[in-house]
């Protein structure tokens, strides 16, 4: 079973551009919610994450895992593949 992986960004968001680099070159198909200027969206996304509203913001398994650096750090400790499997 592959992991659910969700991302919410913006178009030119260069650590949304990088985020969904690493996840592509680990082949992981993910499900992208491209909120430019919706508000509304960006609102719900920050109840998802109790708050943070920067993008991009990231889960896996609806486990909230954080942004651009969250999820470049977890790979550099060797932990996200295990997420994504």
């Amino acid at each position: 079973m592959t992991a659910n992986v969700e991302i919410y960004t913006w178009s030119t968001c260069p650590f949304c551009i990088r985020a969904k680099a690493l996840l592509k070159s680990k082949g992981v198909d993910f499900t992208e919610y491209a909120i430019d200027g919706d508000e509304v969206a960006r609102d719900q996304m920050g109840q998802r994450t109790n708050g943070p509203r920067s993008l991009p913001q990231i889960f896996i398994n609806d486990q909230y895992i954080g942004g651009c650096d969250d999820i470049y750090a977890l790979n550099s400790q060797g932990k996200l593949d295990p997420l994504l499997t």
